[in-house]
């Protein structure tokens, strides 16, 4: 076990052991272990229960009919279905592709590829808070707009995108909305019905489930269509081949569960945990909040510490597990992009931190986090100072 506090739970969570729980039920000789798929004998019948309820607990948590969740090996590969299965199935009807500059890389690089195949992608900037707001998403839409796609929960500086407007929106004009809502399920409400979403992608590991699956959750009503990304089996009506691991599914379904029926409870814990992590940083001098001050998610929290070099700040933290950014993003050695979308400079983008609470954050860890940090900036600037701004 490290050491460390542990805060960097928009990169992954500890799975809760309720969880773990469930998915041993489904493994060893004595669990439901078998191929869900082979429903001709008994323990195959088992697993496609356990499965089947697995869908009813990850459909309910979001608003959805259980028929409308694909399950997938993660949140990535359900974006990637979602926007290139749909954009290569309806290209006859508009080749158009409506974004932001600040989605996750599952999404800008699935765009990407569709600009490679003759899709014209705009990317729409946000403001210095990093919402992009509703007004912005109707001046970019032309006849041709196939698709909008808006993630609910920013992975790196946690401000909330008001998906409910933009989906209505997107609804009237007759334009898919796909919305990648891996950081935001569980921890905010969200309703595919109500919020007019077409396509949602979901994982597990950021609620305290296993890695290694997600799910995609499809509109039913009128039945959207999508090109598959694989071919095999034909299981998940096809859209997604593939045996099904049923350990993992059962548990992404116990995740889902308990979030559902824990999410305003601990929401409002984390939230505070948040706040009280903010007002001990926001004391440090010249440490600035990056994103909205109120549109946010309760457990992420992103600041620049101006003076200091990023990465030997994080080597002053080795009592602490943060990123300096999105997981997804840090190997690159390059200025954060969502930071500097919302036009931070280079400076202040490198010298940033997320710090990221989840389920079993204490008050303690986090007091210790802003004695941490204020100890390691006050020897930096002594040592090293940077330039300011």
């Amino acid at each position: 076990m490290s050491e460390a506090v542990y805060l960097d739970n928009a990169a992954t969570t500890a799975v809760d052991p309720r969880v773990v729980e469930a998915m041993l039920e489904c493994l060893g000789p004595a669990g439901d272990y078998a191929n869900p798929s082979a429903v001709g004998h008994g323990p195959g019948r088992r697993a496609r229960a356990r499965v089947e309820q697995a869908r009813a607990e990850v459909a309910a948590l979001v608003g959805a009919d259980p028929s409308q969740v694909i399950f997938t090996s993660g949140a990535t590969e359900a974006d990637n279905l979602a926007l290139l299965g749909a954009a290569r199935f309806y290209r006859g009807r508009g080749r158009h592709v409506v974004t932001s500059r600040t989605e996750h890389p599952a999404v800008l690089d699935a765009c990407r590829q569709l600009e490679r195949e003759g899709f014209e992608v705009t990317y729409l900037k946000p403001g210095p808070d990093g919402i992009v707001e509703a007004a912005q998403v109707e001046a970019a839409l032309r006849p041709e707009t196939l698709l909008v796609s808006l993630m609910h929960v920013n992975n790196e500086i946690g401000v909330v995108q008001d998906v409910g407007c933009v989906g209505r929106m997107c609804r009237e004009r007759g334009v898919l909305f796909h919305v990648d809502a891996a950081q935001g399920a569980g921890k905010l409400p969200l309703d595919v019905g109500s919020d007019c979403i077409d396509l949602l992608a979901l994982t597990a590991h950021k609620l305290h489930g296993p890695k290694g699956v997600g799910a995609l959750c499809v509109r039913r009503e009128p039945r959207l269509g999508l090109v598959p990304l694989l071919h095999g089996g034909g299981q998940e009506r096809g859209l997604r081949s593939g045996t099904l691991p049923t350990h993992q599914i059962v548990g992404m379904g116990a995740a889902y569960r308990i979030a559902a029926a824990e999410m305003r409870e601990e929401g409002a814990r984390i939230a505070g945990l948040r706040d009280r992590l903010w007002r001990g940083l926001a004391a440090v001098p010249g440490v600035l909040l990056n994103g909205h001050a109120t549109r946010r998610a309760p457990g992420i929290l992103s600041v620049a510490v101006d003076g200091v070099e990023g990465e030997s700040l994080l080597y002053e933290l080795p009592q602490l597990a943060v990123a300096s950014g999105s997981a997804c993003a840090t190997t690159s050695g390059e200025p954060s992009y969502v930071l500097r979308a919302l036009g931070r400079s280079d400076r202040l983008a490198q010298s940033s931190l997320r710090l990221s609470l989840g389920r079993f954050t204490t008050a303690a860890e986090v007091d210790l986090a802003v004695q941490a940090i204020d100890a390691a900036v006050s020897r930096l600037r002594a040592v090293a100072p940077e330039p300011r701004g």
